[in-house]
């Protein structure tokens, strides 16, 4: 089973962090400004918000099992229309579909996990995110050395279909287990406590972060630090390389010590490296800074979800389908905001929103400290 759900979201590593410096080449490939190319990930958060309005409703009707195949099996459908597609349109609607479905698998992971490994929770969670970052090295590198190649983006997206497709028709023949019974669980009546709301404010938050590094830091890097559009795409591997490291240490350490303190060490340490990218003027620097930020952001995501399923008490679907919306609407606004941002003071200014909301979750950690060590 763990196996299975590391497959899964290695798919989703490659898209979504091969997605993000392909966000720039559409704004030049269809002469369109940085706000409406940020619609790209707006529609794909958008996907995220429906993914989690249907995930509790599915998994109640049809099974974990059934969601998770449809998941993968849609992700594999809004990458071909994203490949495929020449048109504005339709390349917005690939990134629906594929955050829409993309985000029944990822959303389906941390449930899964949870219950199957239990105290060892977050350390699973962790580690199989250290998978999503480990082939997400690879989606950056994949859609640089196309470009640089001469072959345009869309190789590097398409390539997926293949993997995605098997692993599809795998979960299509494996028993996947469903959340256990409890009177909590499914009183779809009981509201999830005051403290969930705010654990989910920080996962809000993140996610903010995140989609604000890995759509536009590539266009940062070629507007501040002089890198030519392969180099800047291939460079923000950069961001998934510090994510790899860190999950991989990660995994240990979030099994030794409390979960709070790693992820506070772990968003000061995103500050640091963001300053020094923020303030480079030339590629090593800048790419170091990258580097450093991804290091500490390796560890928002496995651990504020596993503060967030935590805090639901014995809810783990309907926490992980809130957060997905949650998780959504941070990836609506973010991008298209830095983007309109952008266009209109710069993008080096505009990307000081980034630690504005690394500020607001490690405020929201403090005010909602996890109760037990996990």
């Amino acid at each position: 089973m763990t196996w299975l759900v590391h497959g899964q979201l290695g798919l989703w590593g490659w898209f979504l962090f091969g997605f993000g410096p392909v966000v720039p080449l559409l704004r030049e490939e269809f002469d369109v400004s940085r706000a409406v190319a940020g619609l790209h990930g707006s529609f794909a958060a958008a996907g995220s918000v429906l993914a989690g309005l249907a995930y509790p409703r599915l998994t109640a009707r049809l099974g974990r099992g059934t969601t998770s195949w449809l998941g993968t099996a849609g992700l594999c459908a809004g990458v071909g229309v994203l490949g495929l597609g020449h048109r504005l349109p339709l390349t917005l609607l690939g990134a629906l579909i594929a955050g829409a479905f993309g985000s029944l698998l990822v959303t389906g992971s941390s449930a899964i996990l949870s219950d199957h490994h239990g105290p060892a929770g977050p350390a699973a969670i962790t580690e199989t995110n250290a998978v999503a970052a480990g082939t997400g090295l690879l989606g950056p590198a994949a859609v640089g050395g196309c470009v640089a190649a001469g072959w345009g983006w869309r190789p590097a997206m398409v390539v997926l279909l293949v993997p995605a497709a098997l692993l599809a028709l795998v979960l299509h023949r494996t028993a996947v287990p469903n959340a256990p019974p409890s009177p909590a669980h499914h009183d779809r009546n009981d509201r999830l406590p005051h403290a969930y709301w705010i654990a989910w404010t920080v996962v809000v938050a993140i996610i903010g972060v995140e989609f604000s590094m890995t759509l536009w830091s590539s266009d940062m890097l070629r507007s501040r630090a002089g890198l030519g559009d392969g180099a800047a795409a291939a460079s923000v591997s950069a961001v998934v390389g510090g994510m790899f490291v860190g999950r991989l240490l990660g995994t240990r350490l979030t099994a030794r010590h409390h979960p709070d303190r790693m992820l506070l060490a772990a968003l000061g340490l995103s500050a640091a490296g963001f300053t020094l990218f923020w303030c480079a003027t030339a590629a090593v620097p800048a790419i170091a800074g990258l580097a450093l930020t991804g290091t500490g952001m390796s560890l928002h995501y496995p651990l504020a979800v596993a503060r967030l399923i935590a805090a639901s008490e014995g809810r783990p679907d309907r926490a992980v389908g809130r957060m997905a919306m949650g998780a959504g609407f941070a990836g609506m606004v973010a991008p298209v905001g830095l983007g309109a941002m952008a266009d209109a003071v710069g993008t080096h200014r505009a990307f000081l929103g980034v630690p504005v909301l690394i500020v607001l979750a490690a405020l929201a950690v403090l005010r909602a400290p996890t109760q037990t060590h996990t």
